[in-house]
């Protein structure tokens, strides 16, 4: 049990507090690991001054870039303040371009973001009242039909479903953009807003123009249904399988031989405790996300992290991706650790 990480005589006798305690203390370890393991992964491919300018430079040049860099040091001591840095909320600073990693985290992270919240909110659209209409008629045409569908949204590769929208409803129907988070007169316009917050619709409200806010939303469509029909393939499947074990429960059979109706039953009584799993789900999802966002992005154009890290990558710029993968590494840490609090909240049963 995880509880056991620390003696039961110092943690709190609330059930929930010593629950969301233990949960804290094992997210410091595992940020630990992942930082570590993305360090010394990146350091095995070769100290990044080479990866990034070998061939370039002479090798005169190359150990005088590694020694003002600090990359000529013994390995645990760059490490060591690699770790120091991180304290600070220092990820370092690219080589390609001498963007601190911070301001890209900031910038393009934003950008990340709004997919991923576009992404979510498909996902919900388009999975949970199918998943609900697939346990309805289950074994029928519309679970079968429903299911086939979740199958082949997940299976296909996010690129290739991308480019699929792209052609039909871009190049054909010509109804949507095709790439960017917005035209470049409006993206110039938006650059001037105060506060800006690097959320394109956001800013765009900010700004005030009605015909803004409406480029951003046609520019965010195609984006959002690639990668949040990755997702609703997920939800259709698990809203379907958790309904279909809840409305086999004692309560929901009471609540039939009551005279309740079919549907009343299903929205009621067990569509709610079907939802409980997702919300843990949801919280795994956020990963996937992210790991799709990089081709999502590139498909689209679609300036967030995963865009911006296919560039450090082309370019052999470790440290930018070090410093991207770690912060990504951390923020799927901690998003762990709130979907445990929300589930401890949510089911009583999960605290013990």
């Amino acid at each position: 049990m995880a509880v056991s990480v620390l003696p039961r005589s110092v943690l709190p006798r609330s059930p929930l507090v010593r629950y969301l305690l233990v949960r804290l203390l094992l997210v410091i370890p595992t940020v630990l690991i992942l930082v570590t393991v993305v360090f010394f992964f990146m350091r095995v491919i070769g100290d990044p001054i080479t990866a990034a300018q070998g061939g370039r430079l002479s090798p005169e040049q190359l150990d005088i870039r590694r020694a003002a860099s600090g990359f000529d040091r013994p390995i645990l001591t760059q490490y060591l303040e690699y770790l120091g840095g991180l304290l600070h909320g220092d990820f370092g600073t690219a080589l390609t371009d001498r963007r601190e990693i911070s301001e890209v985290l900031i910038t393009n992270g934003a950008a990340t973001l709004e997919l991923s919240f576009w992404a979510l909110l498909v996902a919900f659209v388009v999975g949970v009242p199918l998943g609900r209409l697939a346990a309805r008629h289950r074994d029928r045409l519309p679970d079968v039909a429903i299911r086939l569908f979740a199958i082949l949204v997940y299976a296909a590769p996010v690129f290739f479903i991308g480019l699929l929208l792209k052609l039909l409803f871009s190049s054909t129907l010509g109804w949507l953009p095709s790439s960017g988070r917005a035209s470049p007169s409006v993206s110039i316009a938006l650059n001037n807003v105060h506060p800006k917050t690097n959320i394109m619709l956001v800013d765009a409200i900010l700004y005030g123009e009605t015909s803004y806010i409406v480029d951003v939303l046609q520019h965010a469509v195609l984006p959002a249904l690639a990668l949040g029909l990755l997702t609703a393939g997920v939800f259709i499947r698990l809203i379907r399988i958790n309904l279909l074990e809840t409305m086999r429960t004692d309560y929901v059979t009471a609540a039939r031989a009551r005279g309740v109706s079919e549907s009343v039953v299903v929205r009621k009584h067990a569509f709610r405790n079907a939802l409980v799993p997702v919300v843990t789900v949801m919280g795994m999802q956020i990963a996937l996300l992210l790991g799709g966002a990089i081709l999502t992005e590139t498909t689209f154009e679609w300036q967030g992290l995963g865009y911006i890290l296919s560039r450090y990558l082309l370019a052999r710029d470790f440290v930018a991706v070090q410093g991207i993968v770690t912060a990504i590494a951390v923020v799927v840490a901690i998003t762990s650790f709130l979907i445990d609090l929300i589930n401890a909240l949510v089911d009583p049963r999960v605290r013990y």
